[in-house]
């Protein structure tokens, strides 16, 4: 299945863009006339918004989420919407989009050979959480810093919003490098010990897969910049702790994921969401004590 076919296929997912759009104008000029001051308009802007996009992707005849998943993104996207407002939002739909696109790339292929996602990528609360628990702890971070710390600690906002973009850009990174991998990637090697292995193996790694992980990251940062959530010179900083990320993801999965039943791939992915925050967070702080930040 080439990337043509498949957009083709995913006609309808531009509707939720547009959607998107159109509602979050009506709903400011009616949130504001009515409460122009009010610290609730962005939550009910975020109420109604992710109502009316949810509804549409329950309609959706590809299935993006599943009943259940569909409840859970409801409950994030309204975080997200309430703590940060279109910008946040923005990075999140970048991510469910092209992740969910990404995932049906090859997918007949992938099904034959036993690797694809199960439900055919329908996310479930599993997956939404596995993918957005560490972005909406940022965000909420975010929000909270200004209203319950003292002013000398605001100095955290920008390194939460940094973790917000960064751990999307991570997991961005995972999907496409793994989605890619499985589908095209011509040689997989396991992680740990650079050994041939089949593709779908936990821990494999493809060039193939690595490239297009770099590139999802990239263009996720891209946003997360475009938007206003932190300078350019970060979308690097992205990057490199999104590539950190996805290979400690991958080292997990070939040494310890077998080794404890707990260690399911959802926990995997909060690991590796966690690990490309942190890693974005501490590279700005480390930058910032030796005086090279621009």
């Amino acid at each position: 299945m080439n990337l043509l076919h498949f957009w083709n296929a995913e006609a309808m997912l531009p509707l939720l863009s547009t959607t998107a759009f159109s509602t979050v104008s009506i709903l400011h000029l009616l949130a504001f006339s009515l409460y122009p001051s009010s610290v609730l308009t962005p939550w009910l802007i975020a109420v109604v918004l992710n109502t009316v996009l949810l509804t549409i992707v329950w309609f959706l005849p590809k299935k993006l989420l599943t009943p259940a998943g569909i409840v859970h993104a409801w409950i994030l996207g309204v975080l997200v919407w309430g703590c940060l407002g279109w910008q946040g939002y923005a990075v999140v739909v970048f991510y469910f989009l092209v992740g969910s696109g990404i995932t049906r790339v090859g997918m007949a292929q992938k099904e034959a050979a036993g690797i694809a996602e199960k439900r055919s990528g329908a996310r479930g609360p599993e997956n939404v959480w596995g993918s957005a628990l560490t972005g909406a702890l940022c965000a909420i971070g975010s929000l909270l810093v200004p209203l319950v710390l003292p002013a000398e600690s605001r100095w955290l906002v920008p390194l939460l919003l940094l973790g917000y973009v960064a751990s999307f850009s991570t997991k961005l990174a995972d999907t496409c490098s793994s989605e890619i991998g499985k589908a095209y990637g011509q040689r997989t090697f396991l992680i740990t010990t650079l050994q041939p292995v089949a593709r779908g193996t936990e821990g494999a790694v493809s060039l193939e897969g690595t490239l297009a992980g770099v590139v999802a990251s990239v263009a996720i940062a891209l946003v997360g910049w475009g938007v206003g959530l932190m300078p350019l010179w970060q979308v690097f900083i992205c990057v490199v702790a999104a590539f950190i990320g996805t290979n400690a993801e991958s080292v997990i999965g070939a040494t310890l994921q077998s080794r404890f039943s707990w260690l399911t791939n959802e926990v995997v992915n909060i690991l590796n969401t966690l690990i490309g925050a942190i890693a974005a967070m501490l590279l700005v702080e480390g930058l910032r004590i030796a005086h090279l930040t621009f």
